[in-house]
């Protein structure tokens, strides 16, 4: 029926003669080791698939182990009316002569040189450090340092070991025997309306009205090092991007101008703890915040961060004697809240990714096996039907020489 007949086949060549066995009942019956033919590409095709399988099943168990980072934005719905901002800056002036204050969009003027604190030391003991960012007086040194610098993404477990340590600012460096102060460190934390703001520095007698205060235009030199800008919880390990960065001018009239864009921004491995909070809390605000949430929150501070981003703009130039020269850092609250959160899949979904990869790899290895036996089986029937045309210009085949050697 099947043509086995034909060609001195039956079923037995296929399966047991008799006898009922567990083999009978086979639906694929499998056929007999005496028909079977061995090839050495099978055995490597084999050791291959094994191997991708186990390399890249490994990898999968790695990237699970790993998990993944996500990115949410949402609507800041927290509720807070006051905003902690950590300064500590280095200017080339003596401290008698810098005012530091805060204007903010309520109108509300906050004497910060009166909240931060003061340290006369000298401008060689800041400036041989190695500075992150150097901005230039000039349009081509300002691109020059835009290009040689460049930032790296940080993962979430960086800003929760960001956290750890001592949260202080470090102390200032002692003012050598016979040497005289030229330059002023201010450095602290204030605390401000959480509204838009401008923070400047100025000259003595410049900006607002001082009576009988008025320093020499030869005095001027804004030239500063920036420290540490940071707004709500301070963590003097977490790296902002005006951190160490420093700016020269030779002009007395020159003004320095960073527009700021703040992102209040939360760093979790414990998002589902996270949803627990209360929307109306902002504990990314100051410190004070920060204490009274992990009070009465269950969520332990080393699996989470609330702090606050920002994005700066940097725009400096000369001005003319009729302006105000200074340090100007307008800043401005953006009303989204950034969430990244590190997680993991479950044990389920990470046994369905492998078997995935492994089914993948065994059915292309399979079709490639499948491909490669065809690709074979067709060169030997274009060598056999070469070899079966070798007998045409002599009128013999391959055979018949043989026969004829024989003979002879």
């Amino acid at each position: 029926m099947n043509g086995f007949a034909d060609h001195g086949l039956d079923e037995s060549a296929f399966g047991d003669k008799g006898g009922i066995s567990v083999k009978s009942f086979d639906a694929f019956p499998k056929t007999k080791p005496t028909y079977q033919q061995k090839t050495h590409s099978g055995g490597v095709w084999t050791v291959v698939l094994i191997v991708l399988s186990c390399l890249l099943g490994f990898s999968e168990l790695r990237r699970w182990w790993a998990g993944h980072t996500s990115h949410t934005f949402s609507v800041e719905k927290g509720i807070s009316h006051d905003l902690q901002i950590n300064l500590d800056i280095v200017l080339a002036m003596k401290c008698k002569d810098v005012r530091i204050n805060v204007q903010d969009a309520s109108g509300d003027r906050i004497l910060a040189g009166e909240t931060l604190n003061r340290a006369a030391t000298l401008w060689n003991h800041w400036s041989g450090k190695k500075a992150g960012h150097q901005l230039g007086s000039s349009q081509q040194e300002r691109e020059k340092n835009d290009h040689s610098s460049a930032y790296e993404e940080e993962d979430v477990h960086d800003y929760l070991g960001s956290i750890r340590g001592y949260r202080a600012f470090a102390d200032t460096p002692r003012v050598p025997r016979g040497f005289t102060p030229d330059a002023c460190r201010v450095f602290g934390t204030l605390s401000g309306n959480k509204v838009q703001g401008d923070f400047h520095i100025t000259a003595r007698g410049h900006g607002y009205m001082e009576f009988g205060q008025h320093l020499d235009h030869s005095a001027f030199n804004f030239t500063h090092q920036i420290n540490e800008l940071s707004f709500g919880p301070f963590y003097p390990n977490l790296h902002n991007p005006l951190d160490n960065t420093r700016a020269s001018t030779e002009e007395h009239f020159y003004k320095f101008q960073y527009y700021v864009s703040v992102v209040p921004t939360v760093y979790t491995t414990d998002s589902k703890n996270l949803e627990l909070l209360h929307p109306r809390v902002s504990p990314g605000s100051s410190d004070e915040a920060l204490k009274a949430l992990q009070r009465t929150w269950a969520l332990r501070s080393t699996n989470t961060v609330f702090t606050n981003q920002y994005a700066v703009t940097e725009q400096s130039h000369a001005v003319n004697e009729y302006a105000v020269p200074g340090v100007f850092v307008k800043y401005d609250i953006e009303p989204i809240l950034l969430t990244i959160a590190e997680e993991w899949d479950g044990w389920l979904a990470m046994l369905v990714r492998i078997v995935n990869v492994v089914s993948g790899i065994l059915v292309a290895g399979g079709w490639l096996f499948q491909m490669s036996d065809w690709a074979k089986e067709a060169m030997r029937k274009g060598r056999r039907r070469t070899d079966s045309f070798g007998g045409v210009l002599h009128g013999r085949s391959a055979s018949m020489e043989e026969k004829r050697v024989y003979t002879d």
